[in-house]
């Protein structure tokens, strides 16, 4: 009897108050003694099973599933709103249970939604806070560097051309945060024209290993192919942005390398895709951070890389870019080990 339908409960109901009608004719007639026929017998059960059939089922309906109904068609609209197949109502099925199940999905559903609200609002909370941070310390600096000049340090000769170079130095990082943001919220709001070529990704390689060459040289790191990949490897994308990749990548593993430490690049035949990865023997990162690898301004080593002119969106630019290729991108590391970053390309 659990979770009947309309139909069920009406039928039931009915089929009860026919048997009473019928015992209760029984009990008459032998009571006294009226020797009916069998059809007349019959006929005030059968007209009470068919007219109180009708009469429960429009109670039923009026009073009790009509509000069903609207709640149903409310939560199965605000599913409908996200993408769902809306369906009719169907009073013969079985409603109770698949309200209770789309209450229960809908509770599921907006559990997650609020989750989810949440996380984004914490981490509109760190971002406001990190792009706060990453223009406040050289406006701070601007406004030391400054405010010595014109109290008279720009007649010292030991300070004045220093402070400028200094001062130069804080602009332009602020221009590279800038720039980047501006970059991160073009690729977030708008599509991203690719221009698809086909071109070598080792010979691409090898134009970014000459560009970094001396920043290298500075922590005399090295910059080498892994075995059988010192080779052409053809791929499809757009190569100004793939090299924008690897800068920012290799680039990384100057940062975050050792000194003396090595940058090797290796490219994997994936049937219809290149893998291009690129490992280091660094600092490695703790597998707790490897997660939020890609987040706006998110930093293993904050210090460090703020030191080496980093403005924490790289890897979040590196990422819009794969993606925008259909492609994907991940991270594999070890502390005191070392770091492999991989992405895919199409296969020329």
């Amino acid at each position: 009897m659990k979770n009947l339908t309309p139909n069920q409960i009406a039928i039931s109901a009915c089929a009860i108050i026919s048997v009473l009608v019928l015992f209760a004719l029984l009990v008459l007639e032998n009571y006294f003694v009226l020797n009916l026929p069998w059809y007349i017998i019959i006929f005030p059960p059968v007209v009470s099973l068919l007219f109180g059939y009708a009469i429960v089922y429009y109670l039923i309906e009026k009073f009790i599933y009509r509000k069903i109904k609207l709640i149903y068609k409310h939560i199965h609209y605000s599913k409908s709103a996200k993408g769902s197949i809306s369906r009719n109502i169907d009073l013969s099925s079985n409603l109770i249970d698949s309200v209770e199940k789309e209450v229960t999905a809908w509770e599921q559903d907006r559990n997650t939604e609020i989750e989810q609200l949440k996380k984004l609002e914490e981490f509109r909370k760190e971002f406001l806070g990190n792009v706060s941070h990453e223009l406040k310390t050289p406006v701070f600096n601007l406004q030391g560097y400054i405010e010595t000049l014109i109290d008279g340090g720009l007649k010292d000769e030991k300070i004045n051309l220093n402070y400028l170079n200094k001062a130069s130095k804080n602009i332009d990082r602020m221009n590279a945060v800038i720039n980047d943001l501006e970059k991160i919220s073009s690729l977030e709001h708008e599509k991203m024209d690719l221009e698809y070529v086909k071109f070598d990704v080792h010979d691409l390689t090898s134009e970014v290993f000459s560009s970094l060459e001396l920043r290298a040289d500075l922590r005399e790191l090295t910059f080498s192919f892994k075995e059988d990949c010192d080779k052409p490897f053809m791929v499809k994308g757009d190569r100004s942005r793939i090299r924008e990749v690897l800068v920012n990548l290799i680039t990384n593993t100057i940062i975050y390398g050792r000194e003396g430490g090595k940058t090797m690049v290796g490219y994997y035949d994936m049937n219809e895709n290149i893998l291009i990865e690129i490992t280091d023997n660094g600092i490695g990162v703790e597998e707790k951070h490897l997660s939020r690898l890609f987040e706006r301004f998110y930093r293993v080593d904050k210090s460090r890389s703020r030191e080496q002119g980093g403005t924490g969106l790289g890897l979040s630019i590196v990422k819009h870019i794969i993606e925008a290729h259909e492609q994907t991108i991940t991270v594999r590391s070890t502390p005191d080990v070392g770091s492999t970053f991989g992405f895919t390309l199409e296969k020329a």
